[in-house]
């Protein structure tokens, strides 16, 4: 059984199909691509599959539980994350306090303990600090855990926004661009990233991208949208060599 089983995704806004019967089958622990010229749909996918939008038709499968027309707070806590292509980071808390925001799914404490400082509500904010911290340290951004996030350099707002959404302690991590606005030495250093939170999180990946560098990098296996349909799915080196994927994607 597939981690991720998307048949006959379809949507429509005004008339105009902005995805039309999407299929794709990711297994656990792949690292999985989806690339597109601009419009073609990628990121109105991601949307279905997180609950901004409900599909018209079709079924969305998380480890084989039916998630389809969740809303995004049953799907994140069923096992799906993601960080978007513009960063959405609580940019006046600090770089710990937006990693926090992610643990509050599976650390929780009454109402009454928060208000009155009692000490169940020490014991399970000293577990979020110490747990935030491990998640930071992976992406190098402890020393920096008492900045505002919205003060540290671009790229590691890109890295601190992968650690928030992983500390929903997610199965299935999507990644909207990841590299966009990255120098070379930047998105480098994102795929080395990429690849360490795959294998130490056991973390199943797909991501959206436009960098065909990355893409062909990283990616075992890609998904070509175009004007909201696949246009071709299989092994990267095999996509990527695609007459139809070429002309559609690069303009040759």
């Amino acid at each position: 059984m597939a981690m991720l089983e998307v048949n006959n995704l379809s949507i429509s806004f005004g008339g105009l199909h902005a995805v039309d019967n999407f299929y794709m089958n990711i297994e656990k622990g792949q690292l999985y691509g989806m690339i597109g010229p601009n419009g073609a749909g990628k990121t109105t996918v991601f949307n279905l599959l997180t609950g901004v939008y409900k599909p018209d038709e079709g079924i969305i499968r998380l480890d084989g539980t039916d998630i389809t027309g969740k809303s995004t707070i049953e799907i994140n806590k069923a096992g799906i994350a993601r960080t978007f292509q513009n960063i959405r980071l609580f940019k006046e808390l600090s770089v710990l306090d937006n990693v926090k925001a992610g643990l509050h799914n599976h650390h929780t404490y009454s109402t009454l303990a928060g208000i009155l400082r009692l000490p169940s509500y020490y014991k399970v904010e000293k577990e979020m600090d110490e747990r935030a911290m491990e998640i930071l340290k992976v992406f190098d951004l402890d020393g920096e855990a008492e900045y505002l996030a919205g003060n540290l350099p671009y790229g590691k707002q890109r890295k601190l926004e992968i650690a928030r959404a992983l500390a929903t302690d997610p199965k299935l991590l999507l990644l909207d661009e990841p590299a966009a606005g990255m120098n070379p030495n930047e998105t480098q250093e994102l795929m080395d990233t990429i690849r360490f939170v795959r294998d130490h999180f056991d973390m199943t990946i797909l991501l959206i991208e436009h960098d065909m560098k990355l893409v062909g990098g990283i990616c075992e296996e890609l998904t070509v949208l175009n004007f909201g349909q696949v246009l071709t799915q299989g092994k990267t080196s095999a996509v990527l060599s695609d007459p139809a994927v070429i002309t559609a994607y690069l303009g040759e």
